[in-house]
């Protein structure tokens, strides 16, 4: 019967789409501006490159000056999206008018799964998650606590699970590796406890591939008109239905650890010590107790916060160190000038031990900083943005826009495009990040928005940069990753800019090291 209901309303709509996009597609093969059709706009074209959408919206962006208006399925002319790489339309919307474009109903909507967390409020409640984050980051205390975990993590998770990999001599997703081990590291972080994900044995965590499910879904309701997202939420069809099923793993994972912190905090008497005060999970408690005591449902919004943290710290990190190792397996020289670098700050030309390495200062490693900031430009790990104004705005490029317009910047395109990177924009250049005095080169947050802009600037930027260097270093120094021949690379159609495919590699430890 639901079959048949979904049939009657869509079917005659997705037959009428269909010979459109075909004729369109016949028609037009050599323009990248999408054709705007009466009733349903361009979502033919939509739906012809939904398998690729961030590069599509990157070709219409180089054809169309920078930005370009998207009109969805319905007849009134006020609602449609634009879409803009323009840098000072960035600046203008995320810092310059930042008051003008909150999150809004519309991102809420989309977004409702992350509930009042952080990524997902305004106002009062977005200054208090971001006063508590700001103020937990910037201690001492925890910075320690957080290398520790991470190297922690490489000792006892990532570098055993490389050398069983590398001694069996198999092919293995790396991207599934990054994902486990940063999902790891952010639970001990949050939970004090590990959930050993990156182990010999790759045991499924429901939760941990949830977060995966999510983002993709995600990226859908961006894409498919909001009737039509409507319909597939009833009938829990697609995507949603699958967003439906990571919540409920998400939610008992959360909920589980939530209880046992819970009971473990209520026989804490007040003398803590200075380590067990700054642990992520007890400086949370504390910070956020009293804040969600005012709330109809304190769990839940422990719930949410958690949950934005979980997926900050999984996603960011393991999907541009995975494009990383991309990147690095078509640029040889690149890996070089790493290796070349790594040696210096080790004193040593051969050798070296994990000890060695935690006495690096990782932030001298100038070359590897310029490769990771070239990776989070091609790749960002959140592609775009959605923003709505509360009142009628003009952007620095011209484009009136209406509280009824959606506007979507592609973080994506920006570091694709030659008006703000060079006709060299398509290259992995690291050198592109080092000052002729061998420092680092910083750009303005709304040329290379990899990490946002504005007040709502990521607050883990730096903790991020030192987990991608922790991880990328050591693996680099001790091993050779080559991508299987023939493995198709891909961006993923998610909100998180993962890999389609994953990354098949196979490792091979490099002659003139010693493990």
């Amino acid at each position: 019967m639901v079959f048949l209901v979904i049939s009657i309303i869509l079917f005659p709509l997705l037959i009428f789409i269909f010979t459109l996009t075909l004729h369109h597609a016949s028609q037009n093969k050599k323009s990248n501006v999408p054709r705007s059709w009466p009733i349903i706009g361009t979502l033919p074209n939509t739906i012809m490159n939904s398998h690729r959408i961030h590069d599509y919206c990157t070709e219409i962006l180089a054809s169309s000056g920078g930005a370009f208006w998207i009109r969805t399925l319905g007849v009134n002319k006020a609602r449609r999206m634009l879409c803009t790489a323009n840098p000072s339309d960035v600046h203008h919307i995320l810092s310059k008018n930042f008051n003008n474009y909150p999150r809004g109903d519309s991102f809420r909507e989309i977004f409702d799964i992350l509930g009042d967390g952080f990524s997902n409020v305004d106002g009062d409640l977005w200054n208090f998650h971001h006063n508590a984050i700001m103020s937990l980051f910037k201690s001492p205390c925890f910075q320690t606590q957080m290398e520790e975990t991470i190297w922690n993590k490489v000792e006892k998770g990532l570098l055993p699970v490389f050398e069983y990999v590398c001694n069996q001599e198999v092919e293995v997703d790396l991207q599934d590796m990054f994902q486990r081990f940063a999902f790891d590291t952010i639970c001990t972080l949050l939970f004090d406890s590990d959930p050993k994900s990156l182990s010999l044995d790759f045991p499924r965590v429901p939760c941990e591939k949830a977060l995966s499910d999510i983002e993709e879904a995600i990226l859908h309701r961006y894409i498919l008109p909001k009737r039509v997202r409507k319909i597939l939420q009833l009938f829990r069809m697609g995507k949603e239905n699958k967003l439906s099923e990571a919540r409920k793993s998400v939610d008992e994972f959360i909920y589980k650890h939530l209880a046992q912190k819970q009971k473990e905090f209520s026989e804490l008497n007040s003398e803590i010590d200075q380590e067990e005060k700054y642990r992520l999970s007890a400086a949370f408690w504390r910070s956020y107790k009293d804040q969600s005591m005012t709330l109809d449902d304190p769990n839940k919004f422990l719930r949410d916060t958690l949950l934005n943290l979980l997926v900050a710290g999984r996603d960011t990190n393991s999907t541009t160190l995975s494009w990383l190792f991309y990147l690095l397996s078509t640029n040889p020289m690149v890996v070089d000038n790493i290796l070349r670098e790594l040696h210096t700050q080790l004193h040593l030309k051969v050798g070296g031990n994990l000890k060695d390495f935690q006495a690096i200062d990782f932030h001298k490693l100038v070359y590897l900083h310029g490769a990771l900031c070239e990776t989070l430009r091609l790749f960002p790990p959140v592609a775009l943005q959605a923003k709505a104004p509360l009142q009628p705005d003009i952007l620095p490029s011209g484009k009136r826009v209406s509280p009824n317009n959606t506007i979507i910047l592609s973080f994506y395109s920006m570091g694709r495009m030659k008006s703000i990177w060079g006709e060299d924009c398509m290259e992995f250049k690291p050198e592109r990040w080092i000052s002729t005095g061998g420092g680092i080169i910083h750009q303005p947050s709304y040329k290379f928005p990899a990490f946002n802009a504005g007040p709502r600037t990521c607050l883990g930027k730096n903790m991020s940069f030192i987990q991608m260097k922790i991880v990328a270093a050591t693996i680099i120094y001790h091993y050779h990753v080559e991508v299987v021949q023939g493995h198709p690379v891909r961006p993923s159609d998610s909100i998180i800019l993962m890999m389609k495919n994953g990354l098949k590699v196979k490792l091979s430890k490099r002659s003139d090291v010693k493990m």
